[in-house]
């Protein structure tokens, strides 16, 4: 009990330290009063093909005028996570000076400084700065294609000329803008020698928008009024979705149900001597132990700890945290709610293990630590060493791969230790209405729609349907440059997605049963998942059909993340879909009299 209550307490602090980081972050991010002629500080972040939003590179990877003394800004576990470096910029935009046409430096590229800036060109290379904490982003060049068949006759241009436009609330900067000139530019189209001249412009401006609102505009971009139009389409096609096959479902199984117990009691008072058929004539075989009982514990565990996250992750969203550019957040809470809740994954395991009569809580303790983070882990590795190679800022740091490791071997491991012990001790008994017998009912041969692979394709399919137009957007944000914000409307499909999962799972649990097929424990669990692998279908046409992602590296993070991501809503859809069918199942053999 004691373990129980250090959890639970663990559990609620967890949020209360994130809502503050939250806020420190937002008070200390860039809360600064300026006089006229105070610098404010400018750092330069990244460069990366527009594409491919996980390949990207340090700023000063590409010949650019570095600063003297570049210093590099020191930054939180999310920021790293999420591949940010910022560093100083050559740039001087003090606050409140004009400046016109000022040069950072004059550079003569050598023919390989020319040919990378050419190559970046060419893959729509972008950048990206902050200053006081506004994004800025802005193109290196353009590429002129006009009547030209040939990609050898192509022009590569360099813009070397930026226009930042700032606007101001009194001692307060409110937005920036960058623009690139499109008549300040430098021909690499050759492959020689090329002098640069870069310059940039600064003009002042003043605003009227509060600086607590300068943020809004990043966020408004998602809730246009078209957006928000398709997003409520999206809910209602869904929630039609969920109307009808609750509807459809809770008819045909209370008709079905009502003649089945109608039957099953005029038996009894009957001829108890008659063979019983459907569900009824299962019930000594119905609550029989699956077979690998540690694994189907520990993916229930798994599948708890996940489902908790998610819902800590849409608390945290729906209070604001996650706003537009708040550097790294969503990883930091991802890392610390996934480590602090690691003790619902051990208790579940644990209490469920023994439930189900098993003995070796240890080793069951140990499948439940790596049946998620495991997978994660291996995948890590081949991604990381990928980004090793490409010298891309995704590549963790040394140090950062050690702190998570102490986060994973200091808070998660003990906890996980601890939530186990104490579902050990719950000594809860698992709570069966009826009885098992000896021996196991053989089951009668079924047709193969009636297979496990047929079913969980019926089952993925509904609950899909009823999310896939979110989907797309939320893709866009991951996986492009779209911002999403509009996180009410993503808790209310997330609602309807677990409402459609448990009712199909349920209905499907019980044609299983109705078959006299009574070993549905797994197969509730896979039905339930099954919408995860159709996610990651999704993901093989939003590659193919929707995105330009091209390159080893963006392909291997999309679909090497994807797949841990999947395989992550696979155990807590499958937890979903097996609590709603052992509720379910308990019900109907509690309302019948069996022998």
């Amino acid at each position: 009990m004691e373990a129980k209550k250090m959890m639970e307490g663990g559990l609620y602090a967890v949020v209360l330290i994130l809502l503050c980081t939250s806020i420190q972050v937002r008070s200390d991010g860039s809360d600064h009063k300026y006089k006229v002629g105070d610098p404010v500080p400018l750092y330069a972040n990244k460069v990366g093909p527009f594409h491919n939003p996980s390949e990207t590179y340090r700023f000063f990877d590409l010949p650019f005028c570095s600063p003297a003394h570049p210093k590099e800004k020191k930054e939180a576990l999310g920021e790293v996570l999420n591949g940010d470096r910022l560093v100083s910029a050559p740039y001087k935009l003090d606050f409140l000076l004009d400046k016109d046409s000022e040069i950072v430096c004059k550079k003569k590229l050598s023919k390989e400084e020319a040919a990378q800036f050419r190559s970046a060109v060419s893959k729509d290379y972008y950048f990206q700065m902050y200053y006081d904490d506004l994004p800025i982003w802005g193109f290196l060049g353009k590429v002129e294609k006009e009547g030209k068949s040939d990609p050898s006759e192509y022009k590569y241009y360099l813009f070397k000329h930026i226009h930042f436009e700032i606007f101001y609330n009194k001692d307060r900067v409110i937005e920036i803008n960058a623009r690139t000139d499109p008549n300040a530019l430098v021909d690499l189209s050759e492959d020689k020698e090329v002098e640069v001249e870069f310059m940039y412009s600064v003009k002042w401006k003043e605003t009227n928008t509060p600086f607590e609102k300068r943020m809004e505009k990043y966020s408004q971009s998602s809730s246009l009024p078209h957006h928000l139009e398709i997003h409520w389409f999206s809910i209602i096609n869904s929630c039609v979705t969920v109307l009808l096959l609750t509807g459809f479902l809770a008819t045909i199984l209370m008709r079905v149900l009502k003649n089945d117990f109608v039957k099953y009691t005029h038996d009894e008072e009957t001829a108890d001597d008659q063979e019983e058929t459907g569900w009824k004539y299962i019930h000594g075989d119905v609550f029989r132990y699956p077979k690998y009982k540690s694994l189907f514990a520990a993916a229930l565990g798994s599948g708890t700890q996940l489902f908790t996250l998610t819902i800590f992750i849409f608390i945290l969203a729906l209070v604001g945290v996650f706003y537009p550019y708040n550097r790294g957040a969503l990883f930091t809470a991802l890392v610390v709610i996934y480590a602090l809740t690691s003790g619902i994954a051990g208790y579940t395991a644990s209490s469920f293990y023994c439930q189900l009569e098993g003995t070796n809580w240890v080793r069951n303790l140990l499948l439940t630590g790596g049946l998620f983070c495991g997978p994660l882990l291996l995948t890590f590795c081949f991604l990381n060493t990928v980004a090793i190679a490409y010298s891309a800022t995704a590549a963790l740091p040394f140090g950062t791969i050690v702190v998570i490791f102490l986060i994973w071997a200091l808070v998660t491991s003990p906890l996980l230790v601890l939530g186990g012990i104490a579902g050990k001790n719950s000594k809860a008994e698992f709570q069966a209405p009826v009885r098992t017998t000896k021996y196991p009912r053989e089951i009668p041969p079924l047709p193969w729609y009636r297979g496990t692979l047929p079913q969980m394709a019926m089952a993925g399919f509904l609950p899909f349907s009823a999310i896939y137009i979110e989907l797309y957007y939320i893709f866009a944000s991951v996986w492009g440059h779209r911002i999403y914000t509009i996180y009410s409307i993503l808790f209310i499909v997330f609602i309807i997605l677990l409402i459609v999962t448990a009712f199909i799972t349920v209905a499907l649990t019980y044609f299983q049963l109705a078959a006299e097929d009574h070993e549905w424990w797994w197969r509730s669990f896979l039905c339930g998942g099954s919408t995860g692998l159709f996610i990651y279908g999704y993901c093989l046409y939003y590659y193919y059909a929707r995105s330009d992602m091209s390159g080893f590296m963006q392909t291997s993070f999309f679909f090497g993340y994807m797949a841990c991501i999947c395989y992550g809503f696979f155990l807590m859809l499958g937890t979903v879909g097996f609590r709603a069918a052992l509720f379910f199942v308990r019900h109907i053999y509690r309302s019948i009299k069996c022998e």
